[in-house]
């Protein structure tokens, strides 16, 4: 579905010692695929080079010896910096390491705002977008979508739930989002359905990153946010009780790697390298790395 903190400062400790343990891959500089120190780092390390998926790889991409990503690194545990503020780290960022290593090339991070990307890859800034993007009729008439995981919205309020947020009737509350995900769009849907109820329309509370939605939460600024079933569920982990879940996840639906519309080769290729590490026994370790094996699938596929 899509995004994403400077946590209220009782919070930053915890949440730096958290992601000093993480492996990295620099925004700033080319990394090598597998990043460093993790268990994703041995699976990409161990990973042999497919000379057919080497093939496929873009004229571009062959050249540079890289593959480039647009990513909005405020969606943890997803993509998200770790605590140096520049290297990029999470479920995301292990995976496609891992598939990078079975082309023999390294990846480099750029960081974009979210709702930027698709734009990025169309444009050719990027070679790949990875940023949690739900996968959308909308979306795959811009760009090919290689599916790797499924997800939900889930909602999360403050502890006890103090404002009492009824997801089903949010009329007249402060709602946080990230710009640009397919959590704006819903919660403008149902917005609407209390406008025509002759009710108040909900506050949509929109940031650019995630991160800052869920410090809204956090400091009271908000009744609840809306976002990604991982990313809820790990901000509340992170803020060591101060937030609980609403509800249960909907709308699963898979996340995509975004790769430029006539580049549906290297689409296909990604989507063979993920089914390689599936087959391998990879690809499930890395996601329960981060708690989020749940979200597993099986049918990795260009567009489905």
């Amino acid at each position: 579905m899509p995004r994403r903190a400077t946590f209220s400062l009782a919070l930053v400790g915890a949440v730096t010692v958290t992601l000093t343990a993480c492996g990295s891959n620099s925004l700033s500089t080319d990394a090598p695929a597998g990043g460093v120190s993790s268990s994703a780092a041995t699976a990409a390390a161990s990973a042999t080079v497919d000379p057919a998926l080497v093939a496929k790889l873009p004229a571009k991409i062959k050249t540079a010896g890289k593959i480039v990503v647009g990513t909005d690194a405020t969606y943890a545990p997803n993509e998200f910096l770790d605590a140096d503020g520049k290297t990029v780290v999470g479920m995301d960022v292990d995976l496609f390491n891992a598939v990078a290593a079975k082309f023999g090339v390294k990846v480099e991070y750029q960081p974009a705002g979210f709702d930027s990307i698709i734009l990025g890859v169309t444009g050719g800034k990027y070679d790949v977008g990875i940023s949690s993007f739900s996968i959308t009729d909308a979306r795959k008439k811009q760009v090919n979508m290689v599916s790797y995981f499924s997800a939900g919205t889930q909602w999360v309020t403050q502890k006890g739930n103090p404002k009492k947020v009824d997801a089903e009737n949010a009329c007249g509350l402060s709602i946080g989002v990230q710009k640009g995900t397919t959590q704006q769009d819903d919660l403008t849907a149902r917005s609407k359905k209390c406008t025509d109820a002759g009710k108040q329309a909900i506050n949509l509370v929109i940031q650019e990153g995630q991160d800052q939605v869920t410090a809204d939460l956090v400091g009271g600024k908000t009744a609840a946010m809306a976002a990604d079933s991982p990313v809820g569920l790990y901000a509340i982990k992170q803020t060591s009780g101060a937030l609980e879940k609403l509800g249960n996840t909907y709308d699963s639906a898979p996340y995509g790697w975004v790769v430029p519309l006539d580049q549906k080769d290297f689409a296909q290729a990604l989507a063979d390298a993920v089914k390689a590490l599936s087959a391998a026994g990879q690809y499930k370790p890395i996601l329960a790395k981060w708690n989020i094996d749940s979200g597993a699938i099986t049918d990795f596929a260009v567009n489905p």
